[in-house]
Formats: structure tokens, C-alpha cells, sequence
């Protein structure tokens, strides 16, 4: 598969800007691989798809607020930090990104907040874009993260073009979001209420929670036109004993084991046994899948609809086989279907 195999054409109004009313209230489109249909019906609908015995893995990482604006010392620049990845908690160093990047060099500082609550010292240039900072906070780490929360904008993908709204804080972010260290949301999760995840759970399902970092290379483009030339950018994953169970005992028993999201499937997908079981991981993982790939654990996968040539659509390609995932995106354009992080969802059985 190429590059340009992924190529489609999005009308930017199909780029969802808000999420539905209410989580579960978003059109969910149906593709059965094994029957080649494409059926439309609402998120809720999920509850006649699957039953006792079934198992749904989510992704419980938190989105922290990563996009920080700051001022640079002696010529106040406006500068927008984004934070990647805590490299040391206890001398507060992050690498960032920072834009304009032209503008930072090594040794500059820079000023957050209204009375320069935190101030940060560039010491590192890590890539042409990327940067190391040292926050020079006089404090306990507590306070310092308490410090952030209060200066940092939930990180919205900059394709949503609106300014981000206090309600953003809540719905860029899953119900069952438990370890803070993501700079997107899995998306697909957002999808969930708690009533429909309850419901689930009284037809007899059972949610694994397994944890995916998930980092800004999710949305770094593919430049190259071979595929297997394309590196992804290193995400942690942690597997536990728990979640292996449920998802082992599910397949033992030959019943639905469902991937909510691209996150979960590259999690599973790092960490299998040669028999196609799930096992424990504690790591990184850099795992780009694309067609053509045979899944070993989740036999069918929830999914939101993704961006032209994005890795995620060529994930999802991967799951539903390519010219059937054509089909239905043509089919969602033309039933406009919202598209991206807020948008609608797919179920790929």
C-alpha cells in the first residue's frame, strides 16, 4: 500500500468543530466484514451487537491541559508551548514543542500566566521543531502540576477551528479516564456515557482497561510514499494482569473481544503471544499497522471516521479491509457523517 491509496477527498464542513448533544448520542455506521453491509443507526445501538461474555477494551488515559502560551524574556514574543512527555519530575523537565520555533534558541526564557506564575529555560534544541525546558518552579511537584492545570488549555487538535471552550475540558476526555499523562484523547471512548457503558455491563460485557499514552504522533503526517518506510513516534503502554484475563477468558470462550479505538488496537497488537493471546506489557510501543496486517486479539473494532492519508485511517483500513473502508467513507460523505476527534462513530464487526 502507498500513500496515495489514502487519498480522499473531506469537505471541511464534515470535520466535526463540537461533539454531539450527549456522548452516546452520535450515528454510528455498522460495516460487517464477513457480509460486506453498511448499516446506519446511533452509538446506543451498540447494545444489540454484542452480549454475555463479550468484552470491550477502552484506553484509560487522561488528557492533561498541554498547550500552554507564554512570553518570551526581553522582546515578549508570544510564544504557544506544547508539552510532550515529563522527562523528570523532580527537576521539572519536559520536552515541549514550541511555535514559532524560528524565535527559541538555548538559553532563553520564557514567562506563563498573568504575574509570570512559571517561568521555563530553554536548554536543549531536540529536533527542528521540538525543544527541552527546564520550569524553574521553587515548590513541591503537587503544586507545580496544580500550576499547570491552571495555566494549560485542553489540547484540541488545531484542525478544529474555534477557540477552546470551557465544555472542551469535559468532552475531550473519556468517562473512565484514570492516568493523566495524554496530550490527545482516544476518541473513540468519548462516545461512552455511563449509562450505556451500565447497560453493557447488565447484557453480560465486560470492560478491560489497558493504558496507551497517546502522543502528538498521531496526527504527524506520512511524508513518505512507501508505508514501511514511515516511523511513528514511540507511546507508552501498560497491559495488566487484569485486563489479559478478561480479555484471554473472553477468547477462550469464543466470544466478541472489541478494540474501542486505534490506541487499544496498537496496545493489544504490541504485546501477543504466538498462540494470538494477550500478555502483560509495561513499556513503549512504535507500532505503525498497515494494510496488509492479521490482527491477533480484537475481532472487531470501534473507530471514529479519520483523516485523509492519516496512519489511523490506515489502521482502520488494515481492520476492515481497504476497498471496503473506501466504500463506507464514500458512503459517509455523501450521508454527511462527521468526521475527526468530535465526530461520529464506526463499528467494524
Amino acid at each position: 500500500m502507498k500513500l496515495s491509496n489514502f487519498r480522499y477527498h473531506l469537505p471541511q464542513d464534515l470535520i466535526a468543530t463540537y461533539p454531539s448533544k450527549n456522548r452516546d448520542e452520535c450515528r454510528l455506521m455498522v460495516l460487517n466484514r464477513k457480509k460486506q453491509t453498511i448499516e446506519h443507526k446511533v452509538f446506543t445501538d451498540l447494545l444489540s451487537y454484542f452480549g454475555d461474555g463479550d468484552v470491550m477494551i477502552v484506553n484509560n488515559t487522561k488528557v492533561f491541559p498541554a498547550r500552554l502560551y507564554g512570553t518570551k524574556e526581553k522582546t515578549g514574543a508570544k510564544i504557544e508551548v506544547f508539552l510532550l512527555r515529563e522527562l523528570n519530575h523532580e527537576t521539572c523537565l519536559w520536552d515541549v514543542l514550541v511555535d514559532p520555533a524560528r524565535k527559541i534558541r538555548i538559553g532563553n526564557k520564557l514567562y506563563f500566566g498573568d504575574d509570570d506564575a512559571l517561568v521555563a529555560e530553554v536548554i536543549d534544541n531536540t529536533t527542528s521543531r521540538g525543544r527541552t525546558l527546564r520550569f524553574l518552579f521553587d515548590g513541591p511537584y503537587h503544586e507545580f502540576k496544580k500550576t499547570i492545570e491552571s495555566l494549560g488549555e485542553t489540547p484540541l487538535p488545531k484542525i478544529i477551528r474555534r477557540p477552546v471552550e470551557p465544555e472542551d475540558k469535559d468532552r475531550y476526555q473519556t468517562i473512565y479516564a484514570k492516568h493523566e499523562g495524554a496530550v490527545a484523547a482516544p476518541t473513540a471512548g468519548l462516545h461512552f456515557s455511563r449509562e450505556l457503558m451500565k447497560r453493557l455491563e447488565l447484557k453480560g460485557l465486560t470492560f478491560a482497561e489497558i493504558t496507551l499514552h497517546t502522543g502528538l504522533g498521531t496526527f504527524r503526517s506520512v511524508e513518505v510514499e512507501d508505508l514501511s518506510k514511515h516511523k511513528v513516534d514511540s507511546e507508552q503502554v501498560i497491559i495488566d494482569d487484569k485486563a489479559v484475563q478478561i480479555v484471554n477468558k473472553a477468547k477462550e470462550n469464543k466470544k466478541n473481544v472489541c478494540a474501542v479505538g486505534t490506541t487499544v488496537t496498537r496496545g493489544i497488537e504490541t504485546s501477543v503471544t504466538i498462540s494470538g493471546m494477550l500478555k502483560p506489557f509495561n513499556g513503549w510501543t512504535n507500532k505503525f499497522i498497515f494494510p496488509p496486517y492479521d490482527f491477533s486479539v480484537a475481532n472487531s473494532m470501534i473507530t471514529n471516521f479519520h483523516l485523509p492519508q492519516s496512519t489511523l485511517m490506515m489502521q482502520v483500513s488494515a481492520f476492515a479491509g481497504f476497498d471496503f473502508l473506501m466504500k463506507a467513507y464514500k458512503e459517509a460523505i455523501n450521508e454527511k457523517y462527521k468526521f475527526f476527534t468530535y465526530g461520529d462513530a464506526m463499528l467494524i464487526l
